[in-house]
């Protein structure tokens, strides 16, 4: 199952790709987190979707210093069969 998500607030400068990435590997699951250009952080969760609910609720949260102020998520129809190795923080 793939899930992708949007997080805004103070998500950039704050350390949150790196947060979501550890939250995804603690979980399991593979895809990616990256910043964009309008502030945002969006991110790919792939895995069992009981793992990916639980490293949702963590995202939310954030790491010390974001403000996570919303996450919208949808399942993304881009990444059709797509199969990711790993979780990568893109550039």
């Amino acid at each position: 199952m793939y899930i992708q998500g949007y997080a805004s607030g103070r998500v950039q400068r704050v350390g949150f790709r790196n947060f979501v990435q550890e939250t995804a590997t603690k979980f399991g699951l593979t895809g990616y987190v990256r910043n964009l250009s309008d502030g945002r952080v969006e991110f790919v969760l792939q895995g069992e979707q009981t793992q990916i609910d639980n490293a949702l609720e963590r995202i939310k949260i954030g790491p010390s210093y974001a403000k996570v102020e919303s996450i919208d998520c949808s399942q993304p129809a881009e990444h059709g069969d797509e199969v990711f190795r790993d979780f990568s923080i893109r550039y």
